[in-house]
């Protein structure tokens, strides 16, 4: 396995999370989940491209049977947060059905191409494993179309690389030999249980505490996936919610835009701000001014976590299988953003007789793209350990 290239991607409605694995060699990556069409009239040319980081510059044309629309040329991720006419997710959407989703996933997989061999103009790159994930909701009616557009070869075409000739132009041919789909929320449960390297259980308490249950609410961007285990394997009568942080996020732009008359290019930029603490929670609409936003911030997170410990609740209630779980697991980006005041909340369910006793693991944002490398390689030792055993099966 150590001669395969395995890629896994937590497909967020706010963010896009990877890991790699080449050769045994991991690299990590994240880009918001925001598109934009590219217009060559209005493309604003750096005076240096010295001034340019080609993270930031990833302007992608795509061309692949998994596309509706192929003749498009798209900003991606920071570039993309960074336009007037920025595309950003819609609530509930549906990811196996929209070009954003494989347009900004073959993007980061070629940018990754580059990175790893930065001098040539036209690379060619297999990936032998791909592992992605949907949301609960959508799992078991989408898994199948998803893994179906990305199995193939796709053409991704970078316009406009800084710090290379014209035309400024990088091809990369990315070749997908097979694709695994993991549910948000089961994959977390892997990311916390198993060790990536050994595959082996790192936790045993976790493991032997889900003889009783354990239920997993990741909460993401526009949606809480929701994970009953029982004996170490997900139960079917625990599903998800089409609920996020973005309505939030949304509210709090809109509030800050229409009372202190500043807008932000993206939720990804008020995300930033929310990662880094109250000690970044002002704006400066104007040189000079700064303008404290935590009054807008506190009662939005306030809200989102009410609501989360709602459906935590209702799921725990209605699920026959988990009933009297051991342990309740927050996980999810949406989550550690807003941990201090779920922790607030979950103080007033405690007196209202209802107590949600929550682990906030260690890294509980990058759970889900781990427990996906982690599927990745056991799909591809699966693999190996069969066309082993019918190779010694013909030989004998």
């Amino acid at each position: 396995m150590e001669k395969q290239n395995l890629f896994a991607v937590d497909i967020g409605n706010s963010w896009y999370k990877a890991l790699s694995s080449d050769y045994g060699l991991m690299h990590e990556y994240q880009i918001p989940n925001a598109i934009a069409l590219f217009d060559e009239e209005f493309h604003e040319k750096p005076y240096d491209d010295d001034d340019v980081e080609f993270e930031e510059n990833l302007i992608v044309e795509v061309k692949s049977r998994a596309l509706a629309d192929k003749r498009e040329i798209y900003y991606i991720g920071k570039s993309a947060a960074k336009q007037r006419n920025v595309s950003l997710t819609s609530f509930n959407n549906q990811k196996a059905d929209e070009d954003r989703t494989y347009i900004l996933l073959f993007g980061l997989a070629a940018y990754h191409a580059i990175i790893l061999d930065p001098e040539n103009e036209e690379l060619h790159y297999t990936i032998d494993q791909l592992a992605v994930s949907l949301p609960t909701t959508q799992y078991k009616e989408k898994k199948e179309r998803l893994k179906e557009r990305l199995i193939g070869t796709h053409t991704v075409i970078f316009h406009k690389v800084p710090g290379i000739a014209e035309p400024k132009e990088l091809t990369v041919k990315l070749h997908v030999n097979d694709v695994i789909v993991g549910a948000e929320g089961a994959c977390a449960y892997l990311g916390l249980t198993r060790d990536h390297e050994t595959l082996g259980i790192k936790d045993d308490i976790l493991v032997k505490e889900s003889t009783k249950g354990i239920i997993i609410g990741d909460l993401g961007g526009d949606s809480v996936d929701f994970v009953g285990i029982k004996n170490n394997k997900p139960v079917a009568s625990v599903e998800g919610e089409a609920f996020g942080i973005n309505q939030f996020l949304d509210n709090i732009i809109q509030k800050i835009s229409k009372n202190e008359l500043y807008k932000f290019d993206s939720r990804s930029e008020l995300e930033e701000k929310l990662v880094n603490g109250p000690s970044e929670w002002y704006v400066e609409p104007f040189a000079g001014v700064r303008k404290d936003i935590s009054k807008y911030i506190i009662p939005q997170l306030k809200l989102l976590s009410i609501k989360y410990l709602e459906h935590f609740d209702r799921v725990r209630s209605s699920s026959t299988e988990i009933k009297g779980a051991a342990r309740y697991i927050a996980v999810g980006g949406a989550a550690k953003l807003a941990q201090r005041q779920i922790q607030e909340a979950a103080v007033k369910w405690s007196e209202r007789g209802r107590p949600i006793e929550l682990l906030f693991p260690e890294d509980m944002e990058k759970l889900n793209v781990l427990g996906l490398m982690i599927l990745a390689k056991m799909n591809q030792l699966k693999q190996e350990h069969e066309k082993n055993y019918n190779y010694v099966t013909v030989k004998g």
